[in-house]
């Protein structure tokens, strides 16, 4: 059942959503070659419970840490380790939730260490393209198809692979609430959008094949060509007819700067 939500609640979760973001930005000063992503974690945990709010993926399923940290093809759900050193050269998508007065906030960005290969740049920037050419299309009267399809079509024609198995959701009390929001579609299918709706957005892109495999823990998951895969995400609302975007990039672009 998809929850609309009242104005109130919209502003519960735009106060988590800018936690996440700003939890991000503290992250994004200690990536370089060298840093485990356990740290990174530690210091996350310790930024989010700072502003009284709460890890929420910690524990979530039995998920073990704070963030979900996922190195080169590594597509999404990489668990910090202190045996995880990122080098010169790397990406790293980090995926944070944080949840305060009982709402959810969730946003997630690529981050290169260091200097990257400048078709791995390109990556990140048509990933993340891709997400506000998404967010336009999440207007009230619309269908999920029509975001699927910004976001699939922008990729594909720069011949990346859009990963189907993991897609974006509904947020609100819940960090998984209904709707699924893919980033594949046609236009006028799936769910009709309305005022007062909420969902994650979160393209996650490969530079080859779109197919996956989960490593042994159950959680990491990795290209099965072995190609880069990037991965930024959005908490949306839409109100007054358009998307109201709750979360914020602009703490992290003070840190490393625009792509």
């Amino acid at each position: 059942m998809i929850y609309l939500k009242t104005e109130e609640e919209i502003e519960l979760l735009r106060q988590s959503n800018l936690i996440v973001s700003r939890t991000l930005a503290e992250v994004a000063k200690l990536i370089t070659p060298g840093v485990s992503t356990l740290e990174l974690d530690k210091v996350a945990e310790a930024c989010i419970r700072d502003h009284g709010a709460i890890p929420t993926f910690l524990g979530y399923a039995g998920f073990p840490n704070t963030l979900c940290t996922s190195v080169n093809d590594q597509v999404v759900h990489g668990i910090p380790s202190k045996e995880a050193i990122l080098k010169e050269g790397d990406i790293i998508s980090v995926d944070c939730g944080a949840t305060k007065n009982g709402f959810v906030g969730d946003s997630a960005y690529t981050f290169c260490v260091g200097e990257v290969a400048e078709d791995v740049k390109q990556l990140l920037r048509v990933t993340k393209e891709s997400l506000y050419l998404g967010i336009e299309q999440a207007i009230n009267g619309n269908r999920l198809g029509d975001v699927g399809y910004a976001i699939q079509s922008h990729c594909e024609k720069h011949g990346y692979g859009v990963i189907r198995e993991m897609v974006g959701h509904g947020v609100g009390k819940e960090m998984h609430e209904d709707p699924q929001v893919p980033n594949t579609g046609r236009r006028g299918n799936g769910v009709r959008l309305k005022n007062g709706m909420t969902i994650a957005i979160e393209p996650m892109i490969a530079m080859g094949s779109y197919r996956l495999f989960f490593e042994k823990d159950g959680w990491t998951t990795r290209t099965i060509d072995g190609k880069y895969a990037a991965h930024f995400e959005h908490s949306i609302a839409i109100r007054d007819g358009k998307a109201d975007i709750l979360s914020t990039f602009d703490y992290v672009e003070e840190v490393v700067g625009k792509l």
